[in-house]
């Protein structure tokens, strides 16, 4: 049939014309007087399976005979049972038999008619699937089996598995088409999570953040499915810094302020992290955090989970609050240990940082509570978005990083070498009880050669200053004549003052603070790590953003440095140590100048420009300002074996500045 049910065919109604056909006959027959087979006789012969028709007929034969004779003794001993059998119907049972069956089929038709007739469901043969329907994938299964030096993708070699799951590993490999180490991801391709995966690695491959952990390639190659992200080899985890303790209100303070700012700049442009563990946060050599595994960890794991009804703003943030909380107390705000750190006691509920760690910065702690908790402390209104705690955090006053400790050096002794010896000291005697001491006698003789020898002393010493002084002054006096008859002045005239050049020692000058100066460029450059300009270590050093070329008409002019000495000081030398050869000019603001952060570069005075590693620039004459501009002119590669290998990038480790 056309909707693919089959037809039932329904015989009963053909095997009772059949039977009201023979019927007919029959009545026909016995009205002229003929006896013939009945139609029951007739369905026994088909029963028999195939006897002998010529017997059946001789038996009927028989009967009729019987019947028309009217004598039953005439007929013969077998034929008795096979009379009761075939023996014929009257006329009118014959009638009353077929008015009956019409009625019933009629009763069974009507029955049918009334009831509906059953509907078999459609059979596809070949069922099909939307392949993107990600619901027809298992929901588990095994993570790829590699081993390390295997090759993913003919270009990632495998070198050591740093973690793995029942979905998915992870491992340190080797790009050998560009020769640096990299991260790479592994998972099945018929998982169900894998086309999440894809996605959200592309997604925060387009994110091109620098405060991110990047994304390098995400691919599909038959069974399996890769993700390549950014090495850090020098790179430490929140985790790990945590090891030892918890953190200094500034370290703390610099943590969350980059995570915080990182997190609200990917959720503007309409990312989120999702899974924001002390594992994922990573603090470079140069002091500088980064965010490991945006979007991707998430998808990874299968989160957020089916059902959940928190949204990706306050996950983010409840995260942040969690790791300023870890930072602060060294424990973690769950009743579970996690990230080898103790968690809290179950009964203790939402407290802040410092009901849990005496000692504890009290803005700091207020403001991980409003982060992390639904309900915190003292009434105090939650934070639910990264965007909310990044101005709460710009609220706050600046935590500084403490002073170091400089070492206590004591004076070494003095030693007068006109000075006599003294004399020993006189042997204490200790008289009996009840006997009166004896009077020590003082050394008069000893006494008196000693205040002869200062009194020769200091006669020597004036003497022979009187004849210095004079001696300087009859030089002085020789000159003066001698220039005075090389060069006669004209009458009436004083002489020009002659300058001199300082023969005083340089002063050391303290600088306060740093001040990222970049007004050509996007914003300021290497905020978090300004105080490592002047810190007096040349291991740490400031750094600007890397550039692909070095500076000039492609890119800009070039960027800097602004140094605050804190009030107007006099300077005569600056001396500059750069990680990477560089070239960069010694400016100060010129006259007019009100804010120098906000003026132009041509607005400063040039004081001196030097090449090199280590610049020193030595005034002719000594200028009085409060700023200084160290200004980068031009730029060199990093090494190729470090971070940001290849790129340009402007390294300052120390500045000493001199009066």
């Amino acid at each position: 049939m056309a909707d693919g049910t089959k037809a039932v065919v329904d015989t009963s109604a053909a095997d009772g014309a059949a039977d009201e056909a023979a019927l007919a006959a029959a009545i026909d027959e016995l009205a002229d007087g003929t006896a013939r087979p009945t139609a029951a006789a007739g369905k026994d012969a088909k029963k028999d399976g195939g006897k002998d028709r010529g017997k059946d007929a001789a038996s009927a034969a028989d009967a009729t005979d019987a019947e028309d004779d009217g004598a039953p003794g005439n007929a013969p001993a077998g034929s008795e049972e096979t009379s009761e059998i075939t023996a014929p119907l009257s006329a009118t049972e014959i009638a009353a038999e077929l008015a009956a069956g019409d009625a019933a089929r009629r009763a069974e038709a009507a029955a049918k008619a009334d009831r509906p007739a059953a509907k078999r469901p459609p059979r596809d043969p070949q069922p099909t699937h939307d392949p993107r329907d990600t619901a027809t994938l298992p929901q588990t299964l095994p993570a790829p089996l590699r081993h390390s030096g295997d090759m993913i993708g003919n270009r990632y070699r495998l070198e050591e598995c740093i973690s793995s799951t029942e979905t998915f590993s992870s491992w340190r490999a080797v790009d050998e088409k560009l020769r640096r180490a990299v991260g790479v991801h592994l998972m099945a391709a018929g998982h169900q999570r894998a086309r999440k995966v894809l996605a959200a690695a592309k997604s925060a491959a387009l994110l091109g953040d620098p405060r991110f952990v990047q994304v390098l390639d995400a691919v599909q190659e038959g069974e399996l499915v890769y993700v390549v992200r950014e090495w850090l080899p020098h790179a430490s985890d929140l985790a790990k810094l945590l090891a030892d303790g918890p953190m200094e209100p500034h370290e703390a303070y610099q943590m969350a302020r980059q995570v915080t700012d990182a997190v609200a700049a990917a959720h503007r442009r309409g990312q989120a992290h999702l899974r924001l563990t002390p594992r994922c946060v990573l603090r470079t050599d140069s002091g500088q955090y980064r965010i490991n595994g945006i979007a991707v960890d998430a998808a990874l794991r299968g989160l957020p989970a089916e059902g959940a009804d928190e949204d990706a703003e306050r996950t983010d943030t409840r995260a942040i609050g969690a790791l300023l909380f870890a930072a602060l107390t060294h424990r973690w705000p769950s009743p579970e240990d996690r990230y080898d750190l103790q968690g809290l006691p179950r009964n203790l509920g939402e407290v802040a940082p410092d009901q849990v760690r005496a000692g504890v910065h009290k803005g700091l702690s207020d403001l991980a509570a409003r982060a992390l908790c639904d309900h915190p402390p003292h009434h105090a209104e939650p934070i639910t978005t990264p965007e909310g705690l990044a101005r709460a955090i710009a609220l706050m006053p600046r935590i500084r990083r403490p002073e170091p400790e400089l070492p206590v050096f004591t004076n070494p002794p003095r030693h007068n070498t006109h000075a006599l010896p003294t004399a020993p000291n006189p042997t204490r005697v200790v008289a009996a009880p009840g006997t009166a001491p004896t009077p020590v006698t003082a050394p008069v003789r000893n006494a008196g050669r000693r205040l002869r020898r200062v009194v020769k002393v200091t006669a020597w010493t004036v003497a022979l200053g009187a004849i210095g002084v004079a001696s300087w002054q009859l030089v002085d006096n020789l000159r003066s004549g001698s220039s005075a008859a090389a060069s006669p002045q004209p009458s009436g005239t004083s002489a020009a003052p002659t300058s001199h050049t300082p023969t005083h020692d340089p002063v050391a000058v303290p600088v306060t603070q740093a001040i990222s100066y970049n007004p050509l460029g996007g914003g300021p450059e290497g905020t978090f790590v300004l105080d490592k300009a002047f810190d007096a270590d040349p291991n740490s050093e400031w750094t600007t953003n890397w550039y692909g070329d070095p500076f000039g008409p492609k890119t800009k002019e070039g960027t800097g440095l602004l140094l605050d000495l804190g009030t107007v000081q006099t300077v005569s030398s600056v001396n500059v140590k750069l990680g990477t050869p560089a070239t960069a000019e010694l400016r100060m603001p010129g006259k007019g100048v009100g804010n120098p952060t906000a003026a132009k570069p041509k607005d400063f005075t040039v004081l001196g420009k030097e090449t090199g590693t280590s610049l020193s620039y030595n005034l002719d004459s000594p200028v009085t300002t409060r700023y200084l501009l160290i200004w980068l002119t031009s730029l060199t590669k990093n090494p190729e074996n470090t971070q940001h290998g290849g790129q340009y990038q402007g390294h300052i480790a120390d500045v000493k500045v001199f009066g």
